[in-house]
Order: C-alpha cells, then sequence, then structure tokens
C-alpha cells in the first residue's frame, strides 16, 4: 500500500470525510487551531512534518511522544492525586485540551475512570460546581430565555448535534436540589455516550434548563453559579418545556434524542407520557435503571433457579426510579405467561409512610402508585413488612442509606435460600447497605447488586464481586442505535429487550463469583451488542429511518462509532496525471 493509500485509509478511519459528519474543514483551520482546539490538539504527538507544514514548529519541546506515551502520563498523573475530586478536576481539565486522548483513557481504563467521571465522585463534583468551575462545558437556558430557546440554542457552535441530555437539576442523583449546580451530571452522561458507545462527543449536548433552586443553602452560597430564587412551578415551566422541546427539534431535527435526566419526581413521569410518543426522547432514571435492575433480576433467577413469575419483589421507596423498575417487571412478567394484574400482585412498594395499601387516601395514592396499592393492614416499619410479605426479593433505589440493616437481611437469608438484594442508590453514602452487610449477614447466601461501586468481598473463603446494576450498561447502547439508525420514538420495549441482552452476556463463570453484570471493562462491547440488537427490533417494526437498512447491522453499528485514535493532521495530498500537470505548466510560460 502506497503512501497516498494509506492516508486515504487512515482519514477514513479517523472520521474526516465520508459519511461519518464530522465538521472538519482544512481550509478554514489556521496552525495554531491544532493547539487550541480539544478536538484537534495531539500535544506531543505531531509528527516533525506535522508541526512544519501547520506552522507550530517550535510551540512545542522538541520531542516526539505517541499516544500510549502520552496514556501512560496521564494514568501516572491520576496517581498523585488522592483525592476523587482532584482526579474529576484533572480528567476534565485534560478533555478541555485533548479530547482524544481524554477518551481513550475513559474506553480503555473503565472500570478505574467510571467511579471519577461518573458515580459516585460527579456527585461530589455537582454540591462543588461553584467551586470548581472552569469554562462553560454545554448550554445553561433559564426560565427568563422563554420564547428564546431557539435562538439561544443557535449560540451553540455545533450544528449537527444527534444526542442532547437536559436537566432542571432538581432531584441530583441522591443529593436532591442542586439546581445549575446540576450540570455536571449531563456533562457526564454525554461522556459515557462517547466512552461507552462511541457515540462522537461534537455529535452532544448537555442542557440545564435553570428554573431556579429550591435550596436554601445554594441560594445562600457566594459561589451559586445559577438563577438566586425559588423554583418556578406551574404553566410557566410546562410552557418552558414545551417550548425547549420545539426549539430542539427545529434546530437539530425530529430525529434528535433527548434524554431527559434528573427531574423532580412530581415531573419526571409526567413529562415522560407528555412526550413520549411525539419526540425521540426517554428518562434515564425510569426506563434505564429499570432496564439495567430488570437486567439483574433475569441473571440472579439462574442463581435462584426460580422463574421470573415466581418471585416476590419487595420495592424500598416508591419513586420514579423504582416505579420504572416495577413496571418493567410487570412487563418481563406478562412475557412469561402472567396478566398484568397477577404480575403487580407479586410487586409490593414501601415509600415514607409505610406499605403501600388501599385504603390510604386518593390523594397520597397519585401516579402509579395506585397500581401496585394492596389489600394489606397498614405497616410502617421496613423490617416488619419484610417478616409479613416474605419477599424473595428486596430492591432499594430511594437513596436511604441503612435502610437494610442487618436484622432485615437475616430475616431475608431465614427464608429464602437465595435471597436477591439489590441496593441500587448512589452515591455510595445513600447505599441502603454495602456489599460486605449483604454478603456477612445472609451467610454469603444473597445475590447481591449495587448501584455505587464496591470492593470485592472475602467471606468463609471466597471472593464475591458484587455486580454494580449502572445505567451506563444500558443507556449508551440504547443511544448509540437510536443515533446511528435515526429511531423515531424510543419504547420500553426497546429497554426490556436491552435488559435480556445485557443478562445474555453473564456467563456461568460470572455467575459463580456473585456478578450479575458482565465485568465494567466489556461494558462497551455491551453497547455494541445492545445497540445491535434494538437496530434489528427497529428496522423490523418500522421504527428506524434511515435508510438504506444495513444488511449487516452490527457492522453498520461499529463504523458508526467513535474512533479515539489520533488522525493525520494533515490533509489528504494525491498526484494528477503528469500529462495534465506537464500542459498546465506549459499554459503557464
Amino acid at each position: 500500500m502506497d503512501k497516498r493509500q494509506q492516508q486515504q485509509q487512515r482519514r477514513l478511519m479517523h472520521e474526516y470525510g465520508g459519511e461519518t459528519n464530522d465538521n472538519l474543514c482544512h481550509s478554514t483551520v489556521r496552525g495554531i487551531d491544532y493547539l487550541r482546539d480539544p478536538r484537534l490538539n495531539k500535544g506531543m504527538a505531531f509528527t516533525l512534518e506535522e508541526r512544519q507544514a501547520l506552522g507550530i514548529h517550535g510551540l512545542l519541546p522538541p520531542n516526539f511522544k505517541s499516544q500510549d506515551e502520552q496514556l501512560q502520563l496521564v494514568l501516572q498523573n491520576l496517581d498523585r492525586y488522592t483525592d476523587s475530586l482532584n482526579q474529576y478536576i484533572y480528567l476534565m481539565s485534560l478533555q478541555d485540551r485533548n479530547e482524544r486522548l481524554f477518551y481513550r483513557t475513559l474506553c480503555e481504563h473503565v472500570e478505574r475512570m467510571m467511579p471519577i467521571v461518573y458515580t459516585p465522585t460527579v456527585g461530589l463534583a455537582c454540591q462543588k460546581y461553584g467551586l470548581i468551575f472552569r469554562r462553560p462545558r454545554g448550554l445553561f437556558i433559564t426560565i427568563h430565555d422563554a420564547g428564546h430557546i431557539y435562538d439561544v440554542l443557535c449560540n451553540w457552535p455545533e450544528t449537527n448535534v444527534k444526542a442532547v441530555v437536559v436537566t432542571d437539576g432538581e432531584r441530583i442523583l441522591g443529593l436532591g436540589d442542586l439546581g445549575a449546580y446540576g450540570m455536571g451530571i449531563p456533562v457526564g452522561k454525554l461522556a459515557l455516550y462517547t466512552a461507552l458507545a462511541g457515540i462522537k462527543p461534537h455529535q452532544t449536548l448537555p442542557i440545564t434548563l435553570d428554573v431556579g433552586t429550591d435550596n436554601e443553602v445554594h441560594l445562600a452560597d457566594p459561589l451559586y453559579i445559577g438563577l438566586r430564587h425559588k423554583r418556578v412551578r406551574g404553566k410557566q415551566y410546562d410552557d418552558l418545556i414545551d417550548e425547549f422541546m420545539k426549539a430542539v427539534v427545529r434546530r437539530y431535527g425530529q430525529h434528535c434524542l433527548i434524554q431527559f435526566e434528573d427531574f423532580g419526581n412530581q415531573n419526571a413521569f409526567r413529562l415522560l407520557e407528555k412526550y413520549t410518543d411525539h419526540y425521540c426522547t426517554f428518562n434515564d432514571d425510569i426506563q434505564g435503571t429499570a432496564s439495567v435492575a430488570v437486567s439483574g433480576i433475569l441473571a440472579s433467577v439462574r442463581i435462584t433457579g426460580k422463574k421470573l413469575r415466581d418471585n416476590v419483589f419487595l420495592f424500598q421507596g416508591a419513586g420514579e426510579a423504582n416505579l420504572g423498575i416495577a413496571n418493567l417487571i410487570v412487563m418481563a412478567m406478562e412475557g412469561e405467561g402472567l396478566t398484568t394484574r397477577e404480575a403487580r400482585d407479586r410487586i409490593y412498594l414501601v415509600d415514607s409512610k409505610g406499605l403501600i395499601t388501599k385504603d390510604r387516601p386518593a390523594s397520597a395514592l397519585g401516579g402509579h402508585k395506585k397500581d401496585f396499592a394492596k389489600d394489606h393492614r397498614p405497616m410502617t416499619d421496613l423490617e416488619d413488612i419484610v417478616v409479613a410479605i416474605k419477599p424473595t426479593a428486596i430492591i432499594g433505589a430511594a437513596a436511604v442509606g441503612g435502610v437494610f440493616t442487618e436484622k432485615l437481611l437475616r430475616n431475608m437469608a431465614s427464608f429464602n435460600e437465595r435471597p436477591i438484594v439489590f441496593a441500587l442508590s448512589n452515591p455510595t453514602s445513600k447505599a441502603e447497605c454495602t456489599a460486605e452487610q449483604a454478603y456477612t449477614y445472609t451467610d454469603g447466601r444473597c445475590v447481591f447488586a449495587c448501584g455505587s461501586p464496591f470492593d470485592p468481598v472475602v467471606y468463609k473463603n471466597k471472593t464475591f464481586y458484587a455486580g454494580q446494576g449502572n445505567n451506563a450498561y444500558i443507556f449508551p447502547g440504547v443511544a448509540l442505535a437510536v443515533v446511528a439508525c435515526e429511531i423515531n420514538h424510543i419504547s420500553d420495549h426497546i429497554f426490556l429487550l436491552a435488559a435480556k441482552v445485557l443478562a445474555e452476556m453473564v456467563t456461568e463463570t460470572h455467575l459463580s463469583e456473585g456478578r450479575v453484570y458482565p465485568p465494567l471493562d466489556t461494558i462497551r462491547e455491551c453497547s455494541v451488542k445492545i445497540a445491535t440488537t434494538v437496530a434489528e427490533y427497529a428496522y423490523a417494526h418500522r421504527l428506524a429511518a434511515r435508510y438504506p437498512e444495513p444488511k449487516d447491522k452490527e457492522a453498520f453499528i461499529r463504523a458508526s462509532m467513535y474512533d479515539y485514535h489520533y488522525p493525520d493532521a494533515l490533509p489528504v495530498t494525491y498526484d494528477w496525471p503528469e500529462s495534465v500537470v506537464r500542459t498546465n505548466s506549459h499554459s503557464n510560460h
């Protein structure tokens, strides 16, 4: 292969040209831009030829480092920091100056980097956002921009946006109302879109809708970066969301994915129900959490030996996460032959007032809670409820730290040979129990999953690897299929399908180690498998608008993914026929 062919092959591989929609135009980029723009910067990996041709020779030290060497330097720098927040700040600064190196670091060291760039560290980063804010990343749209949201969107320099993650900051993880500080969540979420599923970073847009905050601490904080007034609610809030949805479609098209993230319980379900049939949208807190939890349950029943339909589920909490899981379990049970009513009868919910029963006032059974209300005497103590109901599985996702007590866990083990215990809340301080507590108090017999990472646990000479039920197993793969195939609408069936695909990737070896999810270092491959299956489903059900339909869906998905290796900085060069060049040369004399 000659030099020209090598250049062309690498150019296609690294997205410049063809159908990859990368937006680099060499005629409009100056040499110095290659050092200033994080999408173009390669640091000391620029070759001598590139430095001289771009006019940046002398602006870099007279040495050359490969991306492999740069990656090792990044890891060494991370090792210098003992505080996770400082590690987060370092990685964000790396993203600001060298985008491809940042994503290679995440992609090739997923298990180490995930707790830094997302939960649990991102929760602390959001709480300290005013202190660590360095440069704008994403769009802040406020309630006072009503009537001009499209104009604000036009200020974003990229026009080829395919995926938006939006929050109003009201329910950030288990930390509550953080207002404008919540921007760390859509930023972190979209970093995972790229790192875990290869969605091109310039096609993503994080957005915070700032309608105020009810957090008195932030309102009094001189470092707070958002609007300093109480949250706007009611019609004015709804009108803002309506305008926002229409403006995104007007600016980026009907197939632009809009992911709702960390909205308050009172808004999350109703906004999802309002927009799901009219826009390309989903809510990760409801549907993504549900999908990853159901995937873990489907893997768990392979250990317990029971069919899904034969289990009894008790949920600690009745917010958007737990209700989303409960509804998807119902759908999965229906697939095993139960009616909707029969499936719901096997699911019990506990909220702040106790077991949800039918004798409650209608005002206390709002939303989807009434679907799971039981003919049962009122009970308020979770330990007593466990003894009365004798569930085979207990699931917590309500951010009530330590609520799975020693007594509760021992009781679960007393009437279940293999109790299923899912402590899904994050950050770690909000976990219902630790992995060590779960394995110790159930005598090593529980099937355990968690929302935040825990170290392996050694109990009775056996090492257990707690499965982290992280939404990142699900939402990047679903989003990859949506973006690549231009899927119109995202139904709960797609999330149940994703759950089944992920569960099938759990091997017998994983199960023997206590895992109900594949290891985190395989998560990018999980995304590809999920995206491929979702793509096949979408084309089979006429949900995909990208034509012609690709024959090999997996190859199509892989070809659409972002490559974090450095491309050539110089344009492709090629020769003309010598006779033409000679003729033109003679005509000039």
